[in-house]
């Protein structure tokens, strides 16, 4: 609807993990590189942590993309099945054809597989609905390896809870073989502001679109730099600029996105106009047009 309006080609602000729009602020570089440390030294586990929305599915899928060019990967997106199940999830995504009645069959036809291919990773998204037997059985995956190196380099991604649920006793042993581990924090104000240009860019913007300091603030004190929200908050702010015919993204036109998003329970509209008060006190009202990245 107002694709047409601001001239772009496609929605810059949608939800889905699209690794084309992958903005990668240093703490993403930092996630990055720790992957690629764990698989390329084959550390067997790894995991990567953040909080919902921190943009870690897509910085996994930009990641497998390019794995994919000299690893077998298998990808398990939903992981809220029994051990068994998750296994069978593993050997149908490796595209291992052989059949297998039993857990013990399927670790046999896994390991053969794994002595032929050597370069395998092994990608759990939202890791932390694995149950704990699950998670067991993750950690005697770990256990296929030769006398000098790992078979499977298994990465666990998940929510901040993960590394709470690693700390039960009964998972003493998974958690201590997890020898590359690193948390995903939000993005700072700036790179808030960065990532909202890479985005425009990305989905054909040209400059029309103009963003004021104080709406990027508001922004970016709502979101708390959690991309996902940004996403949310921008979209609004897209379309509260066309119903207002107005290319400009100001405080007034973020607040009334927001008021907009009451209905629901992403965000605290409480608090509007004395989150404006106090931002006031930090920032200049001058118009800061959004540079793509």
């Amino acid at each position: 609807m107002y694709l047409d309006f601001y001239g772009l080609r496609e929605n810059p602000f949608n939800l889905t993990p699209d690794s084309h729009f992958l903005f990668l602020s240093d703490k993403h570089r930092e996630a990055m590189a720790h992957i690629r440390y764990g698989i390329e030294n084959k550390k067997g586990f790894i995991l990567i942590s953040g909080e919902i929305g921190a943009g870690k599915t897509t910085l996994c899928r930009s990641l497998l993309k390019d794995l994919e060019k000299s690893h077998k990967v298998a990808l398990v997106l939903h992981p809220t099945v029994s051990p068994s199940g998750i296994l069978r999830a593993i050997i149908k995504d490796l595209g291992v054809s052989a059949k297998a009645r039993s857990t013990h069959d399927m670790i046999d036809i896994l390991y053969s597989f794994l002595l032929e291919t050597k370069n395998v990773v092994l990608l759990i998204d939202e890791a932390q609905n694995l149950s704990v037997s699950a998670l067991e059985q993750i950690r005697l995956l770990g256990n296929l390896e030769t006398e000098k190196e790992k078979l499977i380099q298994i990465v666990l991604v998940g929510q901040p809870e993960l590394k709470d649920i690693l700390t039960k006793p009964s998972l003493k042993q998974l958690n201590q073989r997890i020898s590359v581990r690193y948390h995903l924090y939000p993005l700072s104000r700036e790179e808030t502001c960065q990532y909202i240009g890479h985005r425009l860019q990305k989905s054909g913007e040209i400059g029309n679109l103009e963003f004021s300091g104080d709406a990027l603030q508001l922004i970016y004190n709502y979101s708390g730099g959690i991309p996902r929200l940004i996403n949310i908050i921008c979209e609004y702010c897209l379309l509260a600029g066309f119903v207002k015919n107005t290319f400009l993204i100001d405080k007034d036109v973020v607040q009334h996105a927001v008021k907009e998003m009451q209905g629901g329970t992403i965000l605290n509209m409480d608090k509007t106009d004395q989150v404006y008060e106090d931002i006031k006190l930090q920032t200049e009202p001058q118009i800061t047009r959004i540079k793509a990245i």
